[in-house]
């Protein structure tokens, strides 16, 4: 028989920076995020505020190459809006300049791939246009993005389909 002592409710508190380390070994933090988790398991507002200083200056955490790294990959590998990219990051604690400054200069093209993958899985030939162009917009693509995949995507129908 296995001795099961209280089910591992009574283990110590772990510190701050132990805490923290944990919680970045999952998965990329924002300075914020990591503050607000620390404070939800009642540290102390200086444990935190030393903690965070430490992870800054170990490089464990940095707001501007987390945001840069997340904004890439979901840029890259998502089918999101730059919009959804964008509020997604915000979300997660990153400043809204910071996660503008990653956006790129001309994101038309991405994003006309992106939305005609969107609509395509999302609606059949035949489907009307009014709700086509309302949830890509809902779905935060770019109005001239959106317009141009449904358009292009409607091209493809059979004629019968089309009217």
């Amino acid at each position: 028989m296995i001795n099961r002592q209280s089910g591992g409710k009574h283990r110590p508190k772990l510190s701050a920076k132990a805490k923290a380390v944990d919680l970045l070994s999952r998965s990329d933090q924002s300075v914020r995020r990591l503050t607000e988790k620390l404070t939800r398991k009642e540290y102390s507002e200086n444990e935190i505020k030393e903690t965070i200083e430490w992870l800054q200056d170990k490089h464990y955490i940095d707001d501007e190459a987390g945001c840069r790294r997340r904004f890439e990959y979901l840029y890259e590998s998502s089918s999101y809006s730059v919009k959804q990219i964008c509020a997604k990051l915000m979300q997660k604690g990153y400043d809204s300049s910071l996660v503008r400054s990653c956006i790129p200069d001309d994101i038309y093209d991405r994003e006309l791939e992106k939305a005609g993958r969107v609509v395509r899985s999302r609606f059949k030939p035949g489907a009307d246009f009014r709700k086509m162009q309302q949830y890509m917009y809902g779905k935060g693509f770019d109005y001239s993005a959106a317009r141009d995949a449904i358009d292009d995507y409607r091209q493809e129908w059979p004629e019968e389909d089309s009217e």
